[in-house]
């Protein structure tokens, strides 16, 4: 995509006026609004169409907007008596709000930007409201944070829930999950060591430190393309949370392996780099899976690529058991919040139960594919128990051939907390009994 058209939106509500920083401001607004409509911003980002030179400017809004969510929705219902009813209006004011408050833009810039960007019979109430916060600031950023959505930037029952599942660190997970995330790499032990990966970034002037036995951390993010061999396959991004899936799995060369949600393909190649096994990825989303195609083949690395649900196995499954699954089942996201900042303004308490339902489906599922002796390692990205440490114990409940093996002692009992190093995961490692139970 290139030249000038392409930068505007597909759909724009309303055509701004001015230079590129107004469309910034008009593309950002619309993405936002469509959030605000119930679309996640991956598909919301998949309706705009964004240049090259403008999305870095328009994500930083998007994110930066939905990460503080909370805070300037306290803030707007303080300038008006409700929200307005046109969305694109909404979310504008919000991109605004954002900028004023937490970034370094030159006020007069964001005013003046956000009002051509503004529909013609709007541009009064929106300069009014800007140009209000300019002078009240100070106070009404303190007032939002007399209510607790704008003082945490999450929504009550989803505090409320850490604060049931974590009482002495709920506070320190929601603090965690409104930092910037890390950029972790993992270094294809096939390809190098992280000892001589960490050489060649400080060669290219980046800084950046060990943060598991195949990652290291950045100090700073940059494009993946700046990366030393990442075309190559020396280096993949990952948390370092996800990377122990890998390492937990414990595959061994010549072994059956399943992924049985595999795409994106960040755990599939980190299998594949640890031992060669013949594994089967795994995934009902034919697009997604073309993005697991697409990993491997950078890797230099082979799998056996299917579509298929992983709760129905008698669609693609030959009835040869496997000597390990990872099974990194769908879930809330909720571990992974601060990189997907849509997800706690979209889920709802309903969600939950219907994860831990579908969970449940694939983990019985999964179970009979699985070798006497096999292991599977069940993962989820979430904080919330119901997901998680409930769940295994109700699979345990209902399988009596099913045993829960010890972890790594750093990893405790499987819940990984999101923190400065990681985001949050849970894993649980289960064998199943090589002979039936009488």
């Amino acid at each position: 995509m290139s030249g000038w058209r392409s930068c505007w939106p597909l759909r724009v509500a309303h055509k701004p006026q001015g230079g590129p920083s107004n469309v910034s401001a008009a593309l950002a607004a619309d993405v936002l609004s469509r959030v605000l409509q119930g679309r996640t911003l991956t598909q919301a980002l998949e309706a705009v169409t964004l240049n090259p030179v403008g999305r870095g400017p328009v994500l930083d809004m998007a994110y930066g907007t939905l990460r503080y969510k909370g805070t300037l929705e306290a803030v707007l219902s303080r300038l008006l008596k409700k929200p307005p009813d046109d969305k694109y209006v909404h979310a504008l004011l919000l991109a605004a709000l954002y900028l004023l408050a937490y970034t370094r833009e030159a006020p007069y810039a964001v005013v003046d930007n956000a009002v051509k960007a503004a529909p013609h019979h709007l541009k009064g109430l929106v300069n009014a409201v800007l140009r209000n916060f300019l002078r009240q600031r100070e106070d009404l950023l303190e007032a939002a944070k007399q209510t607790r959505a704008g003082r945490t930037n999450f929504p009550d029952w989803w505090v409320e829930k850490l604060k049931l599942a974590y009482p002495g660190q709920w506070e320190s997970v929601l603090s965690a999950s409104q930092l910037h995330p890390p950029m972790t790499l993992r270094v294809n032990c096939r390809k190098g060591t992280v000892a001589a990966y960490l050489a060649g970034l400080a060669a290219a002037g980046m800084v950046a430190r060990q943060s598991g036995e195949d990652a290291l951390t950045l100090e700073k993010p940059v494009a993946v393309d700046r990366l030393p061999g990442f075309a190559d396959g020396r280096v993949s991004v990952q948390d370092a949370g996800a990377q122990w899936a890998a390492r937990i799995l414990d595959v061994r060369d010549g072994m059956r392996v399943l992924d049985a949600c595999a795409a994106p393909g960040g755990k599939t190649g980190h299998i594949l780099e640890l031992a060669d096994c013949a594994l089967l990825a795994l995934d009902a989303d034919a697009a997604r899976l073309e993005r697991v195609r697409q990993n491997l083949a950078r890797l230099g690395l082979n799998a056996e690529l299917r579509v298929g649900d992983a709760g129905s196995p008698q669609d693609w499954w030959n009835g040869r058991p496997f000597e390990r699954i990872l099974a990194d089942v769908p879930c809330s996201a909720s571990g992974v919040v601060r990189r997907n900042p849509d997800i706690k303004w979209l889920r709802r308490p309903a969600d939950i139960a219907k994860f831990a339902r579908q969970q449940a489906a694939i983990l019985d599922a999964l179970w009979q594919t699985l070798a006497p002796g096999g292991k599977l390692l069940y993962a989820t990205c979430s904080t919330f128990p119901e997901e998680n440490a409930q769940q295994i114990e109700s699979f345990l409940a209902r399988q009596a051939d099913a045993s829960l093996l010890a972890l790594p002692p750093e990893l405790g009992n499987g819940q990984l907390l999101p923190d400065d190093d990681h985001d949050g995961f849970y894993y649980a490692l289960l064998q199943r009994a090589h002979a039936a139970p009488e």
